[in-house]
């Protein structure tokens, strides 16, 4: 099969794409014939050895994946060959084929294609395990959007406005805000023109925010931080400015707040059932067409390393997908 593999750290240029061995399903996997592929944040640290996750010389990054089950192995119950699935791989998924763990991996909603399917899971999965279990959002709250024209940013957009919230979208220029003004949010932050303290402010009376989306980090989180509300939650979704802000927990004590950790990947795999239920009522707001996937660009399994440094360098908006067939 042919697959692009990264052979020691370095940036997305350094990728190759070869042909690699066949590979099989374990007992509790199922092997997926790629159809395609996602490209998200992570893929941009695990090639530099950056991530949390360290797999061994060589490997093909992608961490999520639309395809075809073409086997099973002999404990798998719920799938079967044929299927039509969706799943987070961790790596793996920038190849012609890849072996998953049975159960990460949900079958597609039929009215669903691979290109969609592939820029669905770990975004909406992210952002819906943010927004519930860990942010408890509800109808009537307010919720800020920082980096609201990424694919995290605009799927919390979504998500905000399907369960009832007032929400106000934060991003670097007019351009990106137009397009979570499109996604459904109330109110816009233009943080490179305007003090984004000063905005929460404004817009929220002085009350400030009942949940604050930060996947972005650095700066941002400072200014945003001021702006909770009494009770409020600020929910730590990543790093993509490259910096990691310290906290001065002072605020926390005086606004009765918490600054809370979201790692999605870990939930789905302890609280399986939980994450089903997400998927669920995911799949049921797309079905009635509150959800719509925003896919910017596409590359060929060849342009992969552009793929990623497009993401890395942040000059993509929604998702970009690596389409394999």
């Amino acid at each position: 099969m042919k697959a692009v593999l990264c052979k020691a750290y370095g940036p997305a240029e350094t990728l190759v794409l070869e042909e690699a061995p066949d590979i099989r399903a374990k007992s509790n996997e199922i092997l997926l014939e790629v159809h395609a592929a996602g490209v998200n944040f992570p893929d941009t640290l695990i090639i530099e050895g950056k991530y949390q996750f360290k797999p061994p010389f060589p490997f093909s990054p992608g961490g999520e994946a639309a395809g075809v089950v073409r086997a099973v192995g002999d404990q798998v119950k719920d799938l079967k060959v044929g299927d039509r699935v969706m799943a987070l791989t961790g790596w793996g998924s920038f190849a012609e084929q890849v072996a998953v763990p049975a159960y990460n991996a949900l079958p597609m909603p039929a009215n669903m294609d691979f290109q969609t399917a592939a820029a669905f899971s770990m975004t909406y999965g992210t952002s819906m395990h943010a927004l519930t279990q860990r942010g408890q959002l509800k109808a009537g709250e307010t919720l800020l959007v920082l980096g609201a024209s990424g694919g995290v940013g605009l799927a919390a957009v979504e998500i905000g406005k399907a369960i009832g919230a007032r929400v106000i979208a934060a991003a670097s220029s007019d351009e990106k805000l137009a397009i979570a003004k499109a996604a459904g949010a109330d109110e816009l932050i233009n943080y490179s023109r305007a003090s984004l303290k000063d905005e929460i402010k404004r817009l929220t009376g002085g009350n400030g925010v009942d949940v604050i989306y930060d996947p972005v980090g650095g700066d941002l989180f400072d200014h945003a931080v001021r702006g909770l509300a009494w009770n409020g939650r600020l929910l730590v979704i990543g790093f993509a400015s490259g910096q990691i802000p310290q906290f001065a927990v002072n605020l926390a004590l005086l606004k009765g707040a918490a600054v809370v950790g979201v790692f999605w990947g870990a939930f789905a795999q302890r609280q399986p059932a939980d994450n089903a239920a997400n998927f669920e009522r995911l799949f049921a707001w797309y079905a009635e067409g509150k959800l719509k996937p925003l896919v910017s660009q596409t590359y060929p399994l060849e342009r992969t390393g552009e793929a990623i440094d497009a993401l890395g360098q942040r000059r993509a908006v929604g998702k970009v997908v690596v389409l394999i067939r």
